[in-house]
């Protein structure tokens, strides 16, 4: 006898301290049934959820609260407004497994990922607690005869971000903390591939004390951030995402006068020197190109060689990316994941054929893999291309999964320029015990993040999340003092107090 699949959760939507009912796929909307989607286990095709497609109605109620919420909330004061993060910190600590776990059954990576992933997450809350010292301002006393002067931060009203699949916990967490604890309130609309671990985050968050309105959430897809961006109410957006979107965010916020930041895809390089420590470089290199399945910002792409090294970093990074475990995140050894769609995984396959007819040598072939028991599973196994030419369209893709392509060159100087031709400069690294050459790399490198014998050169809260050329849109980054700058408008005052001739003191 066959044992029932248990119910489909149909989401809802966060909004003035409510889980409410969205008007996506409402009885009286024609074509309703387009309306919703289905959340998808990517290792077991296993249907988690239905989502729903928000609209601008749903915006709009969100932003209303949002906007109704923030004339007290910026007058709490900002020892006050902190107190709720506290409280998150603790609560985040004690779910951590459980919203790891989530993370895992939507997003496919390993369990040990995504706890990883909401420690990140916590660290930003940490930071965000020190908002009464790093949101201060600065005076000067007689900038003039009598006339002083000083500069305060005040909030800018309701500000939302736009999040991704990739990492369901962490990234939100951004802007979130940095954006109450100024005083702002705060809309999410996490990505609709994986909306659980948002849900599970804003359970925990009504447990904190927050009032009504500070925090919202709308499930949804383009509508729901066209909508965002469109709302007169909406200060500011801050997105993470592929270029395209993110190019077409920040110049749609920018026609409406918002201020926004938008981060977009990557082709990250690291550069392996003669001289680096091989294992060391090959172990932390096959952590950082097949970690989290290749789906990460930060995730290396090219691996670019000199002179002996071709071979020896060739040959031990093709035997320790063969070794790798895939499989069910959630399983006990598995160290890669699958890769978020059947959608996804078709396109990265295409991708490595298209850098094999273009001259790519494949050195280890991760397609049509079969995974035990989870033969419905979006699974590409580590993937290595060997001598891909300079011409081939794979040096300017984001491949987004687990593909690492090598490429030879003479020297750092034919290195460094490879990486300046990239139109893309979110992170760049490299392995050497040269002390000289690890200056003059961090010197030169085009790229926002730089990692020295590191392979995920992620930043931690208190450094801003940089990104250059076409992987960032904006002036401020995300996370520490950026995202304080990014929250907050100067407000420069100058007085004088004329003398009271009528009294004596």
């Amino acid at each position: 006898m066959s044992v029932a699949a248990p119910p489909v959760i149909k989401l809802t939507n966060f909004i003035n301290g409510q889980w409410i009912d969205s008007c996506a796929g409402s009885s009286d909307q024609a074509g309703s049934d387009k309306e919703w989607r289905d959340v998808v286990n990517p290792a077991t095709g296993e249907i988690l959820a239905s989502v729903p497609l928000a609209d601008a109605t749903d915006v709009n109620a969100a932003v209303e609260a949002a906007a109704a919420a923030f004339p007290e909330w910026r007058r709490t004061p900002p020892e006050n407004r902190i107190q709720p993060l506290f409280k998150l910190k603790m609560l985040l600590e004690e779910h951590i497994d459980q919203v790891a776990r989530i993370i895992t059954v939507e997003n496919g990576k390993t369990f040990a990922e995504a706890k990883a992933e909401m420690r990140r997450a916590i660290e930003n809350v940490e930071v965000a607690c020190g908002i009464p010292m790093m949101m201060q301002g600065y005076n000067l006393e007689d900038v003039a005869r009598g006339i002083d002067e000083m500069m305060l931060r005040q909030p800018l009203g309701v500000v939302a971000a736009i999040v991704p699949f990739n990492f369901p916990g962490m990234i939100a967490f951004w802007y979130l903390p940095y954006a109450i604890a100024t005083g702002n309130t705060f809309i999410l609309k996490p990505s609709e591939r994986v909306p659980l671990t948002m849900r599970y985050i804003y359970e925990l968050l009504e447990k904190t004390g927050l009032p009504k309105g500070v925090v919202n959430l709308v499930n949804g897809s383009k509508a729901a951030v066209d909508a965002l961006i469109d709302h007169p109410k909406v200060r500011a957006i801050s997105f993470v995402g592929s270029t395209p979107v993110a190019r077409y965010i920040y110049s749609r916020s920018a026609e409406k006068g918002k201020r926004c930041q938008c981060q977009g895809g990557a082709k990250n390089h690291v550069i392996v020197l003669p001289d680096a420590d091989m294992p060391m470089a090959t172990q932390i290199i096959s952590d950082s190109a097949f970690g989290c399945a290749g789906q990460r910002c930060l995730a290396v792409s090219v691996a670019l060689t000199i002179g002996e090294a071709q071979k020896t970093f060739r040959d031990s990074i093709s035997d320790a990316a063969s070794k790798l475990r895939v499989g069910n995140g959630l399983e006990d050894g598995v160290q890669m994941g699958p890769v978020i769609t059947p959608q996804s995984k078709e396109r990265v396959e295409h991708l490595i054929g298209v850098g094999e007819k273009q001259g790519a040598k494949v050195l280890l072939d991760g397609r049509n893999a079969k995974i035990p028991r989870h033969e419905s599973g979006n699974f590409v196994k580590p993937t290595i291309l060997d001598n891909v030419p300079a011409t081939s369209e794979l040096t300017d893709t984001e491949i987004f999964g687990p593909v690492l392509s090598l490429v030879h060159a003479d020297s750092l100087d034919d290195a460094l320029a490879w990486l300046e031709r990239s139109a893309y400069g979110n992170q760049a690294s490299l392995f050497t015990s040269s002390g000289s050459a690890a200056r003059r790399f961090r010197y030169e490198a085009p790229a926002g993040n730089i990692g020295i014998n590191i392979g995920v050169a992620a930043p931690m809260a208190y450094f801003p999340f940089s990104g250059w050329k076409n992987s960032f849109f904006g002036d401020l980054h995300g996370q520490g003092r950026d995202a304080i700058e990014f929250y907050t408008d100067k407000k420069v005052v100058v007085e004088r107090w004329a003398k009271e001739h009528s009294r004596k003191f």
